[in-house]
């Protein structure tokens, strides 16, 4: 059973970045496109970026094209979310979760996604 495990998040200012890690334990990553989500308080959970199982293809939501970047260290069994340019619109619960339906047509949508991490909340203050 393989276990996700958010860390990274915190408080910053405006403006601030913070990288965010998702670390795999009891199964590889490799072959498994991994998606990062955010819930903000009274909204739904929404999609923010993926990355294929090689890295060589990423997809980002229009809120944060340009400030997030996803990445992956396979020999780390590691995701990352590289957040620059905070905004307080950023504060949220990010989660990430693997990918278990094929094709990308789906792939951001929450129910494309399996095993999901416990979360790391990311305050953004003005």
């Amino acid at each position: 059973q393989v276990q996700l495990v958010e860390s990274g998040g915190g408080l910053v200012q405006t403006g601030g970045s913070l990288r965010l890690s998702c670390a795999a334990s009891g199964r590889t990553l490799t072959g498994y496109a991994v998606g990062w989500f955010r819930q903000a308080p009274g909204k739904e959970r929404e999609f923010v970026a993926d990355i294929s199982w090689n890295g060589v293809s990423t997809y980002y939501a229009d809120s944060v094209k340009g400030r997030f970047t996803i990445s992956r260290d396979n020999a780390k069994n590691t995701v990352y979310l590289q957040m620059n340019s905070l905004k307080p619109e950023d504060t949220a619960v990010y989660y990430c979760a693997i990918r278990t339906v094929g094709g990308n047509y789906f792939l951001r949508a929450e129910s494309s996604y399996n095993y999901w991490g416990q979360g790391t909340q990311v305050t953004v203050s003005s």
